[in-house]
């Protein structure tokens, strides 16, 4: 099956140029006019990934963001952002909500395409076994549960363990609050999101220097940097 590709899109030039170009690349594109369809569509057919304009009528792509980014059946998916090129405060907005990466417009749909490879084998990647994971001077052996920071052991409680593994496997990837109660605490409606927060603030305290590579996004939850 080939993977689904939501675009949004108010623009009817740029769904066309869009769809064209992912199905030249083997995806299924689907598409999207407003935010709230937007939302519905990412609900509904649970895409690979989507493109996000963030000029949107309705709700505006930085909320649409938002709202994705909190639902725990949306908020793994990759989100590649439009952004207008003058529009800097706007792009670190969606990044800090969530979004994975962003192309300013005018764009190149090849350089689009691109982009949405490079995400989706990111993701891919990210969902290979690996034994041992491997960031600069953090290293996280699995099978052993054991980390070290420059080669000193550090000592984590198994939940802190766990925690660190998880975003550092789905590094690049923002991680809400209430997804990593659901994955690393197993609770199935979550009630109390400084739990997660608690046990960040302890992680970051044990593994030093390491620290650098988690990330809070702002208003969302938490992310592996994706940079070594």
């Amino acid at each position: 099956m080939k993977p689904k590709i939501l675009v949004v899109d108010d623009e009817p030039d740029a769904l066309e140029i869009l769809g064209f170009k992912l199905k030249e690349a083997g995806y299924q594109p689907i598409f999207a006019k407003d935010g709230a369809r937007a939302i519905a569509s990412a609900r509904d057919e649970r895409p690979a990934l989507i493109v996000l304009d963030l000029m949107l009528p309705e709700v505006d792509g930085l909320e649409v963001c938002k709202i994705l980014r909190r639902d725990p059946t949306t908020a793994m998916i990759p989100i590649l952002m439009l952004t207008a090129r003058a529009a800097e405060m706007d792009r670190v907005l969606g990044l800090e909500l969530g979004a994975d990466d962003y192309v300013t417009k005018p764009f190149s749909p090849r350089e689009l395409v691109l982009r949405i490879k490079k995400q989706l084998a990111r993701v891919k990647a990210s969902e290979e076994p690996v034994a041992v994971l491997r960031y600069g001077e953090l290293e996280i052996d699995v099978p052993r549960h054991a980390v070290t920071v420059g080669g000193a052991v550090v000592d984590l409680t198994a939940t802190e363990f766990k925690l660190l593994e998880i975003l550092a496997r789905r590094r690049g990837r923002v991680q809400t609050r209430e997804r990593l109660l659901q994955d690393v605490w197993g609770y199935e409606n979550p009630i109390d999101s400084r739990t997660v927060d608690t046990h960040m603030r302890r992680l970051r305290e044990k593994i030093g220097a390491a620290a650098d590579y988690l990330e809070t996004i702002r208003g969302v939850g938490y992310r592996f940097r994706a940079g070594e």
